[in-house]
């Protein structure tokens, strides 16, 4: 394998001198902390004088707090560091700290082209009306709020809301069944639940009242309901939200200012093969990692339209949500990424005058695959940015953007987790973009590379490991009190060091490469090779729209490597297709790592957020039953097991 990296974009000298990375560092210089010229050292300095680095971005963004400092870290120790003791403060007043804020604050677009604007205003009042009326009905400092919302302002103000008071705020999205909320839901016992009455999604229309009422008669814990109606047709006992807003108008915005690592929201893992784990991030934490993250890596200024094309149950709606402590505009888009066509979202990029656009790796594929031209077909002079993340993305989808949207935009690929609400590798103003690489390891967060046996390597792929503490760590599992599941979670394979599970190769020259899932990984003839690598050779054959892998022995002894594919409509697997894409397996990565077997299949399963099971899918194949292979509430096309589980018993009978 070649690691030669093609040049494709670096930042212009107004970039580099306008970017707030560089004003953060002649920040740090006229402060007399230190005097740096270049990303590099800074970033070094950031990971190995940890204490420093996070108190100088509590100082450079002035973080609305009261109390004095007692301890910035306890500990380096992980799990059980804790981060500025003594500190009180709360996110939704830092979200609010500036007082010269005008204009629109967020912008809510449905799949229909239906638009609501929030000024800065209006969303001050909402969220002052609603959080005056939690309050009344008993809402206190701790206490769970559940959402089951679409992405639109009510979400935004749900949360903001909470947050005020101190309650903790949980999300799930629309499209989740009864099983998979009752599984996250029952796990933190809300008092009160937002939902929406249904919601429409490519054309169609989901009611959703039967899903509410299965919940509401498992969860004894909730008190009171409130409904935003989108189809106006609540079968289940609920307060209209927009009549609670009305109700409550007129009331001044208070915050309870909490200790800074005071719950603000929970998030759950995918909980594919076991019980979804509720993480709790605390206020502070979360406020300094998302200004750290938006301002200095994506460089978001007050003037920036951002936007993520994303739903309530996954974390980047979290960090979109953040977009507001710089004072940008965000928007929120609740529909399908290709519907009424293709383009809608580039469409929607043009008309918003969107700045910062991002989305998904598979996305980008897909538009890729689609032949799409959005930079020939659509006026977007204000494009800055184009964000991915959600798998790796392919060099091939690099060079498209390139290409195909704009010659001179900052392609920012990320790479994180729902486990820390941001990115550990990420986009950097002040460095060039390579073709499939991450352009470097995000200031504070000490990642390395181990091989094997421990050990911090360079050039080589290794698991994706955080040696520090990061503030924005889940200050604990709710309801895990002895922090048994943390440990079983991030530190059993190395003690002390964060393992995330993915494959990292970071080069000499500070960039990084995702590799896919650790636990996913293909090995043939004591040589390792993440899928996302297959996926890109694989899937840059014409016919394949999405693809699979599976290796039946994983690290253990001799392996058989199965691929299933997905095919453009109208085509169909034949000897000669499978014979094309084993020699580009063969031509471009290795002769080792041509599949045993390819099959055609309708539809790759994927969880909620759009991630391939490859570990169910394994289980399954290598017999184990449905039920403990994997989690069907996780599951966003259930039907597509089915292929697995029959070909899981015909290799049984032939065995």
């Amino acid at each position: 394998m070649s690691y030669n990296a093609e040049l494709l974009w670096e930042p212009s000298a107004e970039l580099v001198e306008s970017s707030n990375m560089r004003k953060y560092m002649d920040w740090l210089r006229d402060n007399k902390i230190r005097n740096f010229d270049e990303y590099t050292p800074l970033w070094l300095w950031s990971v190995t004088n940890v204490e420093r680095f996070w108190d100088s971005i509590f100082k450079f963004f002035g973080v609305v707090h009261e109390g004095s400092c007692k301890s910035i870290l306890s500990t380096h120790r992980m799990p059980g560091a804790h981060w500025f003791e003594g500190i009180n403060l709360n996110y939704a007043e830092n979200v609010f700290r500036l007082s010269h804020k005008d204009g629109i604050a967020l912008t809510s677009i449905d799949e229909n082209g239906v638009k609501k604007d929030v000024t800065w205003q209006e969303l001050e009042s909402k969220v002052a009306a609603f959080s005056r009326y939690l309050k009344s009905i008993g809402v206190k400092k701790g206490d769970r709020v559940a959402a089951y919302l679409t992405n639109g302002w009510e979400a935004v103000v749900s949360l903001l809301a909470c947050a005020t008071i101190g309650a903790i705020f949980s999300s799930c999205s629309p499209d989740f069944g009864a099983q998979s909320l009752l599984e996250r839901f029952k796990q933190i016992s809300p008092s009160v639940l937002i939902t929406v009455d249904g919601y429409k999604y490519k054309g169609k229309t989901f009611d959703r009242t039967q899903v509410v009422s299965s919940l509401l008669s498992s969860l004894s814990s909730v008190k009171r309901t409130i409904v935003v109606e989108k189809l106006g047709e609540t079968q289940f006992k609920a307060q209209s939200f927009e009549e609670v807003i009305e109700a409550n108008k007129g009331e001044k915005l208070e915050f309870e200012r909490l200790p800074f690592e005071h719950p603000l929201w929970i998030l759950y893992t995918s909980g594919t093969t076991g019980p979804p784990k509720p993480l709790v991030h605390g206020h502070g934490g979360i406020v300094l990692e998302h200004l750290k993250a938006l301002s200095l890596h994506h460089d978001l200024k007050p003037r920036d339209t951002f936007f993520w094309y994303t739903s309530t149950g996954w974390m980047m709606w979290n960090l979109l949500v953040g977009g507001l402590f710089l004072g940008s505009r965000i928007v929120l888009y609740d529909g399908n990424a290709f519907y009424p066509d293709k383009q809608r979202l580039w469409e929607l990029a043009e008309k918003e005058g969107i700045t910062l656009f991002g989305v998904s790796a598979p996305y980008i594929h897909s538009c890729m695959k689609e032949e799409l031209e959005p930079g020939a077909n659509f006026d977007l002079k204000a494009l800055k940015s184009v964000g991915s993340t959600g798998s790796p993305l392919s060099s091939e989808g690099f060079r498209w953007v390139y290409r195909k949207v704009k010659e001179d935009v900052w392609l920012a690929s990320v790479s994180g987790g729902t486990d820390v609400c941001t990115a550990f590798v990420g986009a950097c103003p002040l460095l060039p973009v390579y073709a499939g690489e991450i352009q470097c390891r995000m200031l504070g967060a000490k990642v390395e590379a181990f091989d094997e046996e421990g050990n911090s390597v360079l050039e080589e792929v290794g698991e994706l490991v955080v040696t520090e503490p990061m503030p924005s760590m889940p200050v604990y599992l709710w309801g895990d009190e002895d922090y048994k599941r943390y440990k079983e979670a991030y530190f059993e394979r190395y003690p002390g060091v964060w393992r995330h599970g993915d494959w990292i190769r970071i080069t000499e020259r500070g960039t990084c490469v995702i590799y896919g899932r650790s636990d996913s990984t293909i090995k043939k003839h004591g040589v390792r090779l993440g899928t996302s690598e297959l996926y890109r050779v694989v899937e840059s054959v014409p016919e394949v729209l999405d693809s699979l892998a599976v290796d039946l022995e994983g690290l253990e002894g001799e392996s058989k490597l199965l691929l299933f594919v997905v095919l453009k409509q109208g085509v169909f697997l034949d000897s000669t297709l499978v014979e094309r894409i084993k020699q580009k397996v063969s031509s471009e990565l290795s002769p080792r790592f041509v599949p045993d077997e390819v099959y055609q299949v309708e539809e790759i399963p994927k969880t909620l957020n759009g991630k391939k099971l490859e570990v169910p899918v394994k289980r399954i194949l290598m017999g184990t039953p449905l039920e403990k292979a994997v989690n069907i509430g996780a599951v966003s096309n259930p039907s597509s097991l089915n292929f697995f589980i029959e070909l899981a018993k015909k290799r049984v009978k032939s065995s």
